[in-house]
């Protein structure tokens, strides 16, 4: 059974990953010169099972504006000259109500909690390195505000029994030691044990050559021109002038998903939500972080890997540009100056951008279309690297006429239509 993958992020490959396993024939193409080279390449590192939570929440709307005016705000708008950006916003807009928002994070989290036991698995199948670490999260509050809020994602973590923990200020030090520099500056925090961390850019590469050593084929430096359909199934990809044909086509393009698949009729509400990162060098490691801590006043994390420090964080509306504004470099260089002054040298930083899928309602889409052998993979947003695999296994199954381990059907693109 032949099956093409659009795209060779994080999503594309791991897809691959597991259609090999099921015995699939897969070429994966990709207009980049090798896997995970852009949104896949420098994002903030997390798998952040537990922390899983929609960008459309209540009280978004009134933070969003108060936060459009504030230095250092994790949320920038700039208009983009296209109606679909508004259009885009005022689908976010409906959904930022409690049922909505419930509705939303309860998806969220099932495929996250499911992505992480596809992790446990694949690490325990074939001890891959990726620079990954299992020591969890440490969401810290500046406000006593942010503390209560937290109220509401916390009965969501019980309901589906995701531990946690709550933490006064000074207890985070047995996570972070090296947070005793910012102590009196966390009201409190939230302990998540089960989340990781890891290098996204290189679990994909490594799980590239994983791929082609079963016989995966890659087709990089190939920009997709035409899909071609006969009825109600997709017949061929032509990409880089040549034609690709499968059984099954299986669309990952992040961001641009939106575009490859408008010229078959379908309308995916995908919009680019561009992040920041900066990547420093460790010079104490006393004084840098042992995970991944998550700043909620800034909405920045910052994640330690081997030897480096990835700080990351903001949602900016504003198109496909990949511009690397100085304030946003700001920004980032603040918080983990203000977390971790000694640990990093933030005069080798290196400053990188990048698009995310976003959905209106925070969650992928999952599935078949109204084409019989064709499949999204799409739409993680913030959290493509966490939900990587769990979204790779589902789709796989899909694809292979498998009944997935977790409930499926209200991640396709028809939960729009209704």
């Amino acid at each position: 059974m032949k099956t093409v993958v659009l795209g060779a992020g994080i999503a594309g490959v791991s897809t691959a990953w597991f259609l090999l396993q099921a015995g699939h024939e897969v070429t994966v193409i990709d207009r980049a010169e090798s896997s995970a080279m852009e949104t896949s390449f420098a994002n903030a590192g997390q798998l952040s099972y537990g922390y899983t939570t929609p960008w459309a929440a209540p009280g978004i709307p009134t933070k969003a504006a108060k936060w459009l005016f504030k230095e250092h705000s994790p949320l920038i708008l700039r208009p983009d000259g296209s109606l679909y950006q508004l259009q885009w916003l005022l689908k976010m807009l409906k959904n930022c109500n409690e049922a909505s928002y419930h509705v939303n994070k309860e998806r969220m989290v099932r495929i996250s909690e499911y992505s992480r036991e596809m992790f446990r698995r694949f690490e325990a199948e074939t001890g891959l390195n990726f620079e990954g670490r299992n020591k969890g999260t440490l969401q810290i509050f500046r406000t006593e505000k942010e503390v209560q809020a937290a109220e509401k994602d916390i009965e969501v973590l019980a309901a589906y029994g995701v531990p946690y923990s709550r933490l006064k200020a000074e207890e985070c030090l047995q996570f972070e030691p090296a947070l005793h520099h910012a102590v009196n500056k966390i009201a409190g925090a939230l302990h998540l044990p089960n989340d990781a961390t890891g290098d996204c850019h290189l679990f994909t590469q490594r799980l590239q050559k994983m791929c082609e050593e079963k016989g995966a084929v890659f087709a990089f430096n190939r920009n997709i021109e035409r899909i071609e359909t006969a009825g109600k199934r997709v017949t061929a990809v032509y990409a880089g002038g040549e034609r690709f044909e499968a059984e099954h086509f299986v669309c990952a393009l992040g961001s641009f998903s939106r575009q490859a698949m408008a010229q078959l009729g379908l309308d995916l509400p995908v919009y680019p939500v561009k992040g920041y990162s900066l990547t420093l060098p460790v010079v104490n490691s006393d004084e840098a972080p042992v995970s991944t801590i998550l700043d909620e006043t800034y909405k920045v994390a910052i994640t330690r890997f081997d030897n480096r420090i990835r700080v990351g964080g903001m949602a900016e509306l504003s198109g496909y540009g990949l511009a690397l504004p100085q304030e946003r470099y700001e920004t980032l260089s603040l918080v983990v100056n203000d977390l971790y002054p000694n640990g990093g040298d933030l005069s080798q930083a290196k400053f990188w951008s990048g698009l995310r899928p976003m959905t209106p309602d925070s969650t992928p889409i999952i599935g078949a279309t109204r084409f019989d052998n064709l499949f999204l993979n799409t739409g993680h947003g913030t959290l493509g690297w966490t939900m990587s695999l769990g979204s790779a296994k589902i789709t796989a199954d899909l694809i292979c006429g498998v009944q997935p381990e977790v409930r499926y059907d209200d991640l396709a693109l028809t939960r729009y239509a209704a």
